[in-house]
């Protein structure tokens, strides 16, 4: 847990300390701002362990409280068996990268990376070996007489990440080392940090906002939102069981539509009503919603938009829309479109559609469309925890 005291001589807040009261989303008690509440991770030897979450969910103090770069209000830190609370960040066997690259601006970019090995006094043919050994993995071996303004900011980044593998600590930590580049780069240097973890093989614990690098590198991904953990679980489990209604929307692009639906009971069996169309969940939802005991009444009903089918009018079980935006994607059409005020986007693959169609739709054109009752995601309306 991570609590940033209230200044010195503010007036002390009323609410009760365990309760507390909601302040720009965080938790504010008597005791000051609750930056991260409960984290609790166990983190296997090599793993790539991913946090993500929203700008202010506490995912870069997390990882700054494991680094000693900020003190543990409570809980413990263990690496390697060691509860490391009280050893200073030097001492802890670990490698930080930073987003803003952090790179001594006077220095060449091979005393950049053979800093760290000199500072223990290692011997300099030694110190050789392995800063050309990892020039050579990050493909910066021509740049290591530059100084770092003469380099690019995926070059920059490479650097960074050369002067961490270098020492080869126990875990490595990233914070969001890939947000100052732009997109093309950015897809280039995920595929690097995917090579590069299959040659090195270490544990790293990664902190990015952008979902696409999360679901791409993480063997693991921790879901945050103000302070809290949403879910812990691999890429395609969050995708295709999110705890709740944040993480279902959170994960995945386009995000999940959700509608204003009922859920039907009759004895063992469950249907759900959205927009007059009624769908039967399929058996396994079936059984989880049983197991839920689940009750009739309002639910949030989600649904991916690549899992809508476009159907023809009055197909049992379809909704009627009219076009907003037909977004051309190349492979696939993103149809942005409107039921009755609320706006409902499609993925629709441009090979499975009519040649008139694969060109796009018209803005005002009414569709119909559908979904199945395997691909439904049932959702609590108060507290927006999955009931499938």
């Amino acid at each position: 847990m991570k609590i940033y005291p209230n200044a010195p001589g503010a007036k002390k807040k009323k609410a009760k300390e365990e309760e507390g009261e909601k302040k720009g989303n965080l938790l504010v008690t008597e005791r000051g701002v609750v930056a991260v509440h409960d984290f609790n991770i166990d983190i296997a030897d090599k793993e790539f362990i991913v946090l993500v979450g929203p700008s202010g969910c506490g995912k870069s103090t997390t990882l700054r409280m494991i680094a000693g770069l900020e003190e543990i209000t409570e809980g413990e830190v263990i690496i390697d068996g060691k509860v490391v609370n009280d050893i200073p960040p030097k001492d802890r066997d670990i490698a930080m990268v930073f987003q803003s690259y952090a790179l001594y601006p006077h220095m060449t970019v091979y005393d950049n990376m053979a800093f760290a090995l000199k500072l223990r006094k290692m011997p300099k043919d030694e110190i050789d070996k392995k800063v050309r050994e990892a020039a050579e993995i990050l493909d910066i071996t021509q740049y290591l007489d530059r100084k770092p303004k003469a380099l690019s900011g995926g070059q920059r980044q490479r650097v960074a990440i050369g002067r961490a593998i270098v020492r080869e600590p126990k875990v490595f930590l990233m914070d969001e080392p890939l947000s100052n580049l732009d997109a093309k780069l950015r897809n280039q240097m995920r595929a690097e940090i995917i090579k590069l973890r299959q040659r090195i093989n270490t544990t790293f614990i990664y902190v990015t906002h952008d979902q696409t690098e999360a679901m791409t590198l993480g063997d693991r991904i921790v879901i945050m939102k103000d302070g809290f953990v949403q879910q812990i679980g691999t890429p395609q489990e969050v995708f295709n069981h999110p705890a709740n209604i944040f993480v279902a929307g959170f994960i995945g692009t386009p995000q999940m539509n959700f509608f204003d639906a009922t859920l039907n009971r009759e004895g063992d069996k469950f249907t759900v009503t959205a927009y007059g169309a009624t769908v039967e969940p399929s058996e396994d939802k079936q059984a989880t919603l049983l197991a839920n005991n689940a009750q009739p009444g309002s639910v949030t009903l989600g649904v991916r938009p690549e899992h809508i089918m476009l159907c023809a009018a009055g197909t049992e079980h379809s909704i009627k829309a009219s076009v907003d935006v037909s977004e051309m994607m190349g492979s696939s059409i993103h149809l942005h479109t409107n039921v009755q005020g609320k706006d409902v986007v499609m993925v629709l693959s441009t090979v499975d559609l009519p040649a008139d169609r694969a060109q796009g739709f018209r803005y005002g054109e009414e569709v119909n469309f559908t979904f199945g009752g395997n691909v439904i995601h049932i959702f609590d309306k108060e507290s927006g925890k999955a009931l499938t």
